[in-house]
């Protein structure tokens, strides 16, 4: 009996909450205006509205902004390959002019003439040698000499040569000498005995030459003699790189 009036009891205070329940439920029409929402939801956005149609516009510089100048870089056209001139084997001839007054001195007389004469008849040197030499003779002399030798590719280098004079000569004489050297493609083969005939009669002041050959190797010694020498010889020079004090 209990059981039973329980039931009934609860079941009329569910009936008695139904009512309440159906007051606190708040039908949304779809078509209501959005004004009708909360108002957070119409409350200004901190972000800027945008327009799917506009375009941002670049910033705006600063009335006082001036622009900086930048360095431009001169970019120069490249300019034809450099050919370096082909590798000369012989002494120019103005070379071989400054090197002669250079020993005799600039201006002497004769010293073009019979440095043209040579240069006319054998051509450019493959080498110079710019020296001293002393010698004597009464029917058998001696010469020493000694200086530095240009090659035109091998450079400068110290050479030294003796030498005998068998002759009908007489006198002395000290001489600077300027040698032209044709043929010599290595300067080693310099050092050997050069055979020449020679026949020349030396005045004060008056220059003298003689060809001296050995092989394809030509030497053209052209002294300047101090002193007067008369006569007819025959000798050979002997080239060597160090000093020597017997002369054959």
């Amino acid at each position: 009996m209990l059981k039973t009036f329980a039931k009934i009891a609860a079941a009329a205070a569910l009936l008695t909450a139904v009512p309440a329940l159906a007051q606190q439920i708040q039908t949304v029409d779809p078509n209501q205006s959005t004004q009708d929402y909360p108002e957070w939801q119409n409350e200004p956005s901190d972000y800027p509205e945008w327009q799917s149609g506009d375009t941002p516009s670049p910033p705006q510089p600063d009335s006082d902004w001036t622009p900086i100048e930048t360095e431009r870089t001169q970019v120069t056209p490249p300019r034809d390959a450099y050919t370096p001139p082909a590798d000369r084997t012989t002494v120019p001839r103005e070379d071989v002019f400054t090197a002669a007054e250079s020993v005799f001195g600039r201006g002497t007389e004769g010293l073009a003439g019979i440095i043209e004469n040579i240069l006319r008849d054998r051509g450019e040197p493959s080498a110079y040698i710019s020296g001293q030499e002393a010698s004597g003779a009464f029917v058998f002399g001696v010469r020493y000499g000694s200086g530095v030798m240009r090659h035109q590719i091998e450079g400068d280098r110290t050479v030294y040569w003796t030498g005998p004079s068998l002759g009908f000569d007489a006198g002395a004489d000290a001489n600077k000498v300027f040698i032209l050297v044709y043929n010599l493609h290595d300067g080693q083969e310099l050092f050997r005995r050069y055979p020449g005939a020679e026949g020349n009669a030396y005045f004060v002041g008056g220059f003298t030459a003689q060809y001296m050959r050995r092989g394809d190797v030509v030497l053209i010694p052209v002294r300047l003699g101090v002193g007067l020498r008369l006569g007819v010889n025959a000798g050979y020079m002997r080239f060597s790189e160090r000093n020597r004090w017997l002369p054959f």
